[in-house]
């Protein structure tokens, strides 16, 4: 990770490596914390942050989810947000974003109420998540072994830490097993989402989408819906079972840091051509656009630093 001059941490601006916390904070032990992940890109009137406030909103619903109180409001840490990437004096084209907040020291046990909250925002220059070659020529994915947590046991519309061990162990496993990604079915045996993306398949010029049944309402996945459907292609969210994967024409993530990524090979399955396909390039181009401001149609997504 490259290191950036300053973090925002509960309402004072900090150099990077002052930026710290006991090892004896709440969250460490017990895993209760939420994240958000938000883009800035270099547009040709400067930085601008792709649906800052819904990325920041819905830190808030996570944090409400998971009963930590953020005593900043949303608009409080959008303008944060924008003074961080100006203090920060960035050069490169697009800059990750990191807002969270967790439970820090004080208090000891499972009951985390009485610990206090920590709330912080991070930003960083990040390079393609999944490489640049990845965008260009498209990723293996692997199914993995352990399933999505079901919503019996767990809460996966909030965007917490204590999800991601779930992620972790099964991006593990795939990367392990030489695949660059893995994507994971819930309960039911259907189509989750990826370890930290979502899905997208395409067969006979249709899009299709999973629901966010047990997974995150994912901000990108709602844009690419809609900016597909302005293109004039179908878009479908329903159940999508592994086989139907196998044999899709196209596929693709989508994310804020995968942004647009192309699925080339599922499980040693060629998908479609080998290669990015035709609508998923398409889509990728458009994504692009929109975020680099040059689509007057979606300039209202961008707050301009």
């Amino acid at each position: 990770m490259d290191a950036a001059k300053y973090i925002w941490m509960n309402g004072e601006f900090k150099a990077w490596n002052d930026a710290q916390t006991h090892v004896l904070s709440h969250t460490l032990h017990y895993g209760n914390g939420v994240i958000e992940g938000t883009k800035a890109y270099k547009t040709a009137d400067g930085y601008a942050i792709f649906r800052l406030n819904d990325h920041t909103k819905r830190l808030k619903e996570s944090a409400k989810m998971t009963l930590i109180d953020i005593p900043y409001t949303v608009e409080e840490m959008n303008e944060a947000q924008l003074e961080l990437i100006r203090k920060n004096d960035f050069k490169g084209d697009n800059v990750y974003l990191r807002p969270f907040a967790f439970l820090g020291y004080g208090v000891m046990g499972v009951y985390h109420k009485e610990a206090p909250v920590e709330t912080v925002l991070a930003a960083w220059e990040w390079g393609a998540y999944l490489g640049e070659e990845g965008l260009k020529s498209g990723i293996k994915l692997k199914i993995a072994s352990m399933t999505r947590a079901a919503n019996t046991s767990s809460m996966g519309k909030a965007k917490a830490t204590a999800n991601y061990l779930n992620s972790q162990m099964a991006k593990f496993e795939a990367v392990d097993c030489g695949y660059d990604e893995a994507l994971l079915l819930d309960d039911q045996g259907y189509v989750a989402e990826a370890s930290g993306a979502c899905f997208f398949m395409v067969k006979d010029n249709e899009i299709i989408t999973p629901p966010n049944d047990n997974s995150l309402a994912s901000i990108t996945q709602k844009t690419v819906i809609e900016m597909a459907e302005k293109m004039g292609y179908t878009v479908s969210r329903r159940r999508i079972t592994r086989e139907e994967v196998y044999v899709a024409d196209e596929a693709f993530l989508t994310g804020t840091a995968a942004e647009i990524t192309p699925v080339r090979d599922v499980d040693a399955r060629i998908i479609g051509n080998g290669a990015r396909g035709n609508i998923t390039e398409k889509i990728q181009t458009a994504y692009f656009d929109i975020v680099f401001g040059r689509n007057e149609e979606y300039k209202h997504y961008l707050t301009y630093v």
